[in-house]
């Protein structure tokens, strides 16, 4: 009894921390969908109806973002992937979620990548939404994450000098799509909302974090779900990932931007089921 209770509450304390919504049957396959940087698990809400009730759907948000819970957040703690890893693999276990497909957004993508190395034997699949595994040109390596490092320090200088117009500013670079403003607005407003000590300490695990070397240790088949005229990442990232990850391939999709899930979710969806089906 004492254990069922520890596991109970462990399961509640996780529950509480990442503000974890489920939905769909017990019995049905499961979908846990991670957010991006400066998002939250409302980004996926246009995707949810092309899910729900065929599986069951686990949503969270990282610790500092959406509801999550505050208390939790420690800069030092947060300051690399890691931590946000451990996280998401504690989620599965307390929850006793196995045999998971991991839906990754953009930063969230290197976490899945991690993960999946870390614990390989939690996850059925990986589908990774816009991903890049590192921003940063790296011209001794042949690599071209489509910023240089000081590309990378403008950003984060111009984030910490003011947070609102840095919101501004880079919402429509990154939602693209200017014929549907309001999906530009949902991203800016999403961005304010986060604590600006939060975000600036998780624009830095974003931007600065790099998994290439992980790549090749990824054992599950991998979705690699790529934008059109995507500023963040670009179609040769895709290329470089499926070149170096055994069990991956990469889907175009006709969508602009860095938020297939919020500008075109019924093109994003039917990438993702027709994966599914294959596997």
């Amino acid at each position: 009894m004492a254990r069922m209770q520890d596991a109970s509450a462990r399961a509640g304390d996780v529950i509480e921390r990442n503000h974890v919504r489920i939905s769909g049957p017990d019995d049905a396959p499961v979908l846990v969908l991670a957010h991006g940087f400066g998002c939250d698990q409302t980004m996926y809400s246009r995707l949810l109806p092309h899910f729900e009730g065929r599986f069951r759907v686990v949503l969270f948000d990282h610790v500092g973002s959406g509801r999550s819970s505050l208390a939790h957040y420690d800069a030092v703690k947060y300051s690399t992937l890691d931590q946000y890893v451990d996280d998401l693999l504690e989620l599965c276990d307390a929850l006793h979620l196995t045999d998971v497909t991991l839906i990754a957004h953009s930063f969230s993508a290197m976490l899945a990548i991690a993960a999946a190395v870390k614990s390989p034997e939690i996850f059925r699949d990986l589908v990774l939404l816009a991903p890049t595994p590192s921003y940063i040109d790296d011209a001794d390596a042949d690599y071209e994450g489509g910023f240089s490092r000081a590309d990378i320090d403008g950003l984060m200088e111009s984030l910490d000098d003011n947070h609102l117009a840095w919101a501004a500013m880079m919402a429509p670079v990154i939602m693209k799509n200017p014929e549907v403003p309001q999906l530009t607005d949902e991203l800016e407003q999403s961005f304010c909302r986060v604590d600006p000590l939060v975000m600036r300490s998780f624009a830095r695990v974003a931007f600065l974090s790099d998994v290439r070397p992980l790549l090749p240790r990824v054992e599950v088949p991998t979705l690699i779900v790529q934008c059109t005229n995507d500023s963040l990442a670009p179609l040769h990232v895709g290329d470089y990932m499926e070149a170096h990850m055994p069990r991956a391939r990469v889907v175009v999709l006709e969508a602009e931007g860095h938020v297939p899930q919020v500008s075109a979710p019924e093109e994003t969806s039917r990438a993702i089921l027709q994966f599914l089906a294959e596997r």
